[in-house]
């Protein structure tokens, strides 16, 4: 693990109550080192678009990192439906884009399979994980709060995207992580890295194109912090890394 990813907040400063913690960023490659609590990050775009399934009504999401598995698991599983990124492919009903998901239909009580090229790799990579969540900007507050309730000490923050450089994921988990010691914490600069990030242009580019499986609203729709006042956390059930909505209480 690059020991420079290593973010420890500043203990000299007087104290003001505010809890502290130790959080450690690591690229998906590195997520071997995970032990304890981490949070799985991926804004643009699949744990915004989880998270707009949760609100929607979706009973779970399986997480898979392989498209021709997530297929096997979604036949396991009467009703369920497949969700993956870039271009549809036969098989999958639904695409990893926040904006389109709420036209997809009614998908209260559905189980999803979602597979997608960073997020959901990240998730299994971590799997290791004694309590892992997903997250992205529309519920950093949320994750943070449980950090902050449950936490003390070492938290690792799995950037998805670009081997760990990917500025969206990295800004939004900088941000949960500053939140879990001071929830005044502004979520304005870190949305702005995320707006500018080479992530976000790329989207905006296949807007243009038209490729299919991307709104035009994706990229302000994933900004849009703190959106939902829930966690997402994954475990395994009976051998599937499965992903619910727990709601703040």
């Amino acid at each position: 693990m690059d020991l420079s990813l290593l973010f420890v907040p500043d203990r000299s400063e007087p104290d003001t109550g505010i809890v502290t913690h130790e959080a450690v960023f690591v690229s998906i490659a590195e997520s071997g080192v995970i032990t304890g609590t981490a949070v799985v990050i991926d804004v643009l775009r699949a744990y915004t678009t989880a998270a707009w399934a949760f609100h929607l009504g979706v009973d779970r999401i399986v997480l898979s990192d392989d498209v021709d598995e997530a297929l096997k698991i979604k036949a396991t599983i009467p009703g369920a439906l497949a969700l993956k990124d870039a271009e549809p492919i036969q098989g999958f009903e639904l695409s990893n884009s926040p904006v389109e998901l709420q036209a997809a239909g009614d998908l209260r009580g559905r189980v999803i399979v979602q597979r997608t090229g960073h997020g959901t790799v990240g998730a299994v990579a971590a799997r290791g994980a004694e309590t892992l969540y997903c997250a992205a900007f529309v519920n950093a507050a949320a994750t943070a709060s449980a950090l902050r309730r449950s936490v003390h000490g070492r938290v690792y923050y799995v950037v998805t995207g670009d081997d760990g450089a990917a500025e969206e994921d990295r800004a939004c988990a900088e941000y949960i992580a500053a939140l879990a010691d001071d929830p005044s914490t502004q979520a304005a600069p870190y949305v702005q890295r995320a707006a500018t990030s080479a992530a976000a242009a790329t989207l905006r580019r296949r807007v243009i194109a038209g490729v299919p499986g991307v709104h035009a609203r994706d990229v302000e729709t994933s900004l849009e912090p703190n959106r939902f006042d829930f966690v997402m956390m994954a475990r395994q059930e009976a051998g599937l890394l499965t992903l619910r909505r727990y709601n703040q209480t």
